[in-house]
């Protein structure tokens, strides 16, 4: 699927909390681009959005089964960054068969209302992925803006399998440096059989280590969950901001419970009528319109490591770098060399925000001049890995939402070879890599649960969903369709590049935002801003 990534300034951290959404086994995935779903049939066997099914909501009682977990008393104590606190919520593993013997630890944090102003009540949010810690993000980046803290109790809660909230483990440190290296794009049949045993083993690992877990990690269950929290938190109706995934995972809590939705922000926004191949290949049409944004940038330096000559001969020379790296990868200063794959995941991880676009130019011409360091930088910041060669659990927990949400893009190789062309069409720099990506799936442990449905989440308070028109990671067509699904949406534009809008540096974005945080009001229809 998707994802979406809050940026760091500094070159060596350059990605920070991101809300993955390519995923293959890597966005969100163990290297860019896939998802999963079902539906009918269209071009190069890519299914279509799933027309008639939609989420239907839950009971507005709860089951007595049900009836502990709403009725649970948090501990709160001091962790982490100063004025947080910390606590642990019970979860049934199943919800259609709740046991204590098999409750899940759900770690949640929280930060209260500062003031001035009265409390509004709690602001639960989620950075995305799926995968991404909503603890370390909160903590990290949404404490801002100041006028939202100061009315709101700000709320993160890792969803299950993710990060703290028993997270889903697949592979050592050491056998995802080699998975992360496995060449995407197969060019024999042996690199193909290759590339399918990394997926077979890479699901192999993640079935012994996670055991039961894989069962139970879907989005309809954390959506299940933040129900549970608003409970808990002793929230009428919740309140919510969700990037990238999290903002199917907001839609999914609309779907399944729309009279206690409140105040709802969905930005960077998913469409959940599509199948996993029509993710995929959107993505890669997303992508492919930022890496253009890019190149149009960057010819117009002098130090363009792509030339100046244009857009197109820039995608050229950047498939040529790729090519060169596949025969022979970089040095990078490590036992690591920079490989095809490691590359091609640095300059997708630049994508998701115009502020790394002068990082990057440095580093592909430190590339071509055949030291890999920095783009091996960016790969790793993208895949959660630290310097010490330790990886965060998000890598495994996006195939593993990703794979239980929808069926597989593909079933085999043979399929993807057909679909080459569509992806090629939708980008000639990434499509073979994205669609070769989009098989991991195929090899996933545990048969998917959900399908590509909308969601209208009827009788909802306003939603606010949010889109930017050169987004990588989840097309702003994707926002324009969950806007039209949902019965109490409006659509707020924002004219401009990178992944996901709120905090981005475009006031008029922040402004419309938090008016309608703080005081309810909903921006005119079709709002636009840059």
């Amino acid at each position: 699927m998707a994802t979406s990534r809050p940026f760091r300034t500094s070159a060596a951290a350059l990605l920070a909390a991101t809300a993955l959404l390519i995923s293959g086994c890597s966005s969100g995935s163990s290297s860019p681009g896939s998802a999963a779903s079902p539906a009918g049939r269209t071009e190069a066997g890519a299914q279509r959005p799933a027309e008639d099914a939609t989420l239907a909501p839950l009971p507005a009682s709860t089951p007595a089964a049900l009836r502990p977990y709403y009725d649970q008393k948090l501990s709160w104590h001091p962790c982490g960054v100063a004025g947080f606190e910390c606590a642990t919520m019970q979860a049934p593993l199943d919800y259609a068969k709740p046991s204590a013997d098999t409750d899940l630890k759900l770690a949640v944090a929280r930060k209260k209302a500062t003031g001035p102003g009265s409390r509004i009540g709690s602001l639960l949010v989620n950075p995305g992925g799926p995968g991404g810690s909503a603890i370390d993000y909160l903590q990290q980046y949404a404490p801002q803006p100041a006028q939202v803290r100061a009315r709101y109790d700000m709320v993160a809660m890792d969803p299950r399998g993710v990060a703290r909230s028993a997270p889903v483990e697949c592979l050592t440190d050491k056998q995802m440096d080699r998975y992360t290296q496995t060449d995407m794009t197969p060019d024999s049949p042996a690199e193909v059989n290759r590339l399918v045993s990394a997926y077979r083993s890479f699901s192999k690992g993640c079935a012994s280590r996670a055991g039961a877990l894989l069962r139970h990690v879907s989005t309809i269950e954390a959506a299940r969950d933040m129900d549970v929290l608003r409970a808990v938190l002793d929230d009428d109706k919740l309140n919510f901001v969700g990037a990238s995934y999290g903002t199917f995972l907001g839609a999914t809590y609309a779907g399944l419970y729309p009279s206690r939705v409140g105040r709802m922000v969905l930005d960077g926004a998913m469409n959940p009528a599509l199948d996993s191949r029509r993710v995929n290949i959107d993505q890669t049409a997303g992508f492919d319109t930022a890496f253009r944004a890019f190149a149009a940038d960057c010819i117009k330096h002098k130090d363009c490591p792509l030339g100046t000559t244009g857009v197109d001969d820039a995608g050229r020379q950047l498939s040529a770098l790729f090519r060169k790296l596949d025969a022979h990868p970089a040095a990078t200063g490590e036992e690591r060399k920079l490989t095809e794959s490691l590359a091609t995941t640095g300059v997708i991880a630049a994508m998701y925000d115009q502020r790394a676009w002068p990082v990057l130019r440095e580093y592909l011409a430190q590339t071509e001049a055949g030291n890999g360091r920095g783009l091996l930088t960016l790969s790793d910041s993208y895949y959660e890995r630290d310097p010490n060669g330790t990886y965060a659990n998000q890598m495994y927990a996006n195939p593993a939402v990703n794979c239980l949400d929808l069926t597989s893009a593909f079933t085999s190789p043979a399929q993807v070879r057909a679909a080459l062309p569509t992806f090629r069409r939708a980008s000639a720099v990434f499509g073979t890599n994205f669609a070769w990506t989009a098989l991991n799936c195929a090899y996933w442990p545990v048969k998917p649960t959900g399908t590509a449905h909308r969601i209208e989440a009827k009788g909802a308070a306003p939603i606010l969903v949010v889109g930017t028109t050169r987004d990588p990671a989840t097309p702003y067509t994707w926002a324009k369709a969950l806007a039209a699904q949902l019965s109490s949406a409006t659509l707020l534009t924002y004219d401009g590049d990178g992944h996901t809008a709120y905090g981005r540096g475009s006031a008029c974005i922040d402004r419309t935002i938090n008016n309608y945080l703080l005081n309810g009001t909903v921006p005119p229809k079709d709002k636009h801003c840059k």
